[in-house]
């Protein structure tokens, strides 16, 4: 459990990568790179005493993760323009006086269509249904069981190798907060912790699978997948989203 110090650390950190992201996400159109949206996601967070946490996480080459279409997650920025019809999520983190702040959202490029449109919807709508339920007493497996009842009502699947995270002076630490249902993580919210919930929702399978480069996440039927996330504060009577939207009341950008 963070003190007051670090839960305040903990707030600027979220807003300081939600700020990051709105950059990214604001210069998503057609035509135009995941290797430019980096570029500025690096150049956001200096701009505001950040390190981007992925950038040699593990080896990881780039300051953001941009995953289109049928890539899950942890996909690596590359110069292929984006094209209309993707769908495509930015997934940032940044490291800010000892803390971390993650979150993430995926949006429509240009045209997409209802198939598309309707799976970003849903994986939304299951974070926040998830969100609900984060209050003192809560098990961290039932996140699981709200976000797979969802998704399985409008005929999703939710990837079960990924799963949220405790987050402060550590990118990820305990507790694991996995979104499917009879998962067997362990442990109680309690005020003070703070961690991820991040569903990836697939229109097919959910089994995933690496590529070569050991970091891009796929479905391993190569269906689209959609994911949003959050870093969440437990209070006294519910939570506290560190990494909402401070425009438009919250509302992601797909529904701009």
């Amino acid at each position: 459990m963070l003190n007051d110090e670090e839960i305040e650390g903990m707030r600027v950190a979220g807003r300081l990568g939600r700020e990051v992201l709105d950059v990214a996400l604001n210069a998503i159109e057609v035509g135009v790179t995941t290797e430019e949206i980096d570029r500025l996601v690096h150049e956001a967070c200096i701009e505001r005493e950040c390190y981007p946490s992925p950038l040699n996480y593990y080896c990881f080459p780039k300051s953001c993760c941009t995953s289109v279409n049928e890539v899950i997650c942890h996909g690596i920025p590359d110069f292929r323009p984006l094209q209309n019809g993707d769908i495509c999520n930015v997934d940032v983190t940044v490291y800010h006086r000892g803390l971390h702040g993650d979150l993430n959202e995926t949006v429509n490029v240009g045209s997409v269509d209802n198939d598309g449109r309707n799976l970003v919807r849903v994986a939304w709508e299951c974070l926040y249904k998830a969100i609900d339920i984060v209050k003192p007493g809560t098990k961290y497996r039932d996140v699981g069981g709200v976000i797979q009842k969802h998704a399985q009502a409008h005929g999703f699947s939710v990837v079960r190798s990924y799963c949220g995270h405790g987050i402060h002076n550590l990118f990820h630490t305990a507790p694991s907060v996995p979104h499917y249902a009879k998962n067997k993580a362990v442990g109680l919210m309690k005020p003070g912790h703070t961690f991820t919930i991040e569903p990836m929702i697939s229109e097919g399978t959910w089994r995933d699978e690496i590529w070569p480069d050991n970091w891009t996440a796929v479905t391993q039927d190569g269906k689209r997948s959609a994911q949003f996330e959050h870093t969440l504060l437990v209070t006294d009577t519910g939570c506290e989203i560190l990494t909402e939207r401070r425009e438009k009341g919250g509302q992601p950008f797909f529904m701009d």
